[in-house]
């Protein structure tokens, strides 16, 4: 086992989504020069620097995703086309946009200056329903949607590209992340989806009773984990990144109306049968070899994306104004 600098310049792919802004933030702050790979020109959560270049691409298009690898020594591939409820619906395009994307960007990987992958897999999909909780990283793989079995494939084909190939890389199963630039609107999250709702006074749909359990997960927290792991040498390479407590639904309600003093509706729908009723992640594993453990409490993080929250909404209040005269 060992620990050395990040080697760059390093490529993000998905850098400009949720985590991979921050990911990105952390890893220019880190001293490294960063290559940001995404299919649209939406940067507004990363700032022009000089040690940054920002490529528009289509991971599924061989020529992009080569000339984006070109002189880079470390990826972290962050890229996703589908969330776990959604997946099912066509597990298809699941496959072909996540799997079959990433087996031809591995294969493009061997040619490169490539040394080291870090990928962000799903801690809360991969288990399926778990025989112990909290869960660890040995236990058995049963999802039940296909974002979840896209993801496990992932896994091991960058295991098969290591036994045969050479190639190092690192495994991050990701509980529930959250925290500022969460989308709100998104169909993912619950945290900012339901803060959001809070703020506007509009009911939030549980499905089932509201006593499943997720583990939730500070952002910053995550961001360092991705730092650790890839400055990590060694075995083993999978590893759970969460908070290693949990949280149900109608807590997390509750932690909601507390931190933003408001009661909350909530609308009861059918549980979904891809939905497990306990997930929380045992994170020992990367606390003994990647010397990580989260820092940032549940209420922290909430108060925090809370605050990010409530500066969006002031902004888009006062930005509404100059747009309506432009119109005029």
């Amino acid at each position: 086992m060992g620990r050395d600098r990040i080697a760059g310049p390093a490529l993000v792919l998905g850098g400009a989504g949720f985590l991979g802004s921050h990911l990105v933030e952390a890893l220019l702050d880190d001293g490294c020069d960063v290559r940001v790979f995404h299919r649209t020109r939406n940067w507004s959560e990363l700032t022009p620097v000089p040690k940054l270049e920002i490529r528009e691409g289509d991971f599924g298009n061989r020529a992009d995703v080569a000339a984006a690898l070109e002189g880079c020594r470390t990826v972290f591939h962050l890229i996703g086309t589908t969330v776990p409820k959604a997946s099912n619906d066509d597990p298809v395009h699941d496959l072909e946009s996540n799997l079959l994307t990433t087996v031809q960007f591995l294969e493009l990987v061997r040619g490169s200056q490539v040394e080291k992958v870090v990928f962000s897999s799903s801690g809360g999909t991969v288990y399926g329903v778990p025989s112990t909780v909290p869960i660890p990283e040995h236990h058995e793989t049963r999802p039940l949607c296909s974002y979840g079995m896209h993801k496990l494939a992932i896994e091991n084909y960058l295991h098969l590209h290591h036994q045969v190939y050479g190639l190092d890389y690192c495994v991050l199963r990701l509980a529930n992340p959250f925290g500022e630039r969460q989308r709100p609107d998104a169909s993912q999250g619950a945290v900012a989806v339901f803060l959001d709702r809070a703020l506007r006074g509009e009911e939030i749909v549980v499905w089932g009773d509201g006593s499943a359990v997720r583990d939730y997960i500070y952002v910053a927290d995550v961001i360092r984990a991705f730092l650790q792991a890839a400055r990590y040498r060694g075995e083993p390479r999978t590893f759970n990144i969460g908070s290693g407590h949990g949280l149900s639904v109608n807590e997390l309600i509750a932690a909601i109306e507390e931190v933003t003093g408001r009661s909350v509706q909530r609308r009861h729908l059918p549980g979904r049968p891809f939905d497990v009723p306990v997930n929380v992640l045992d994170i020992s594993l990367a606390a003994a070899h990647l010397s990580w453990s989260p820092r940032h409490s549940f209420r922290d993080g909430l108060r925090r994306t809370l605050e990010w929250l409530q500066s969006v909404r002031l902004a888009d209040r006062a930005a509404t104004p100059a747009r309506a005269q432009q119109r005029d």
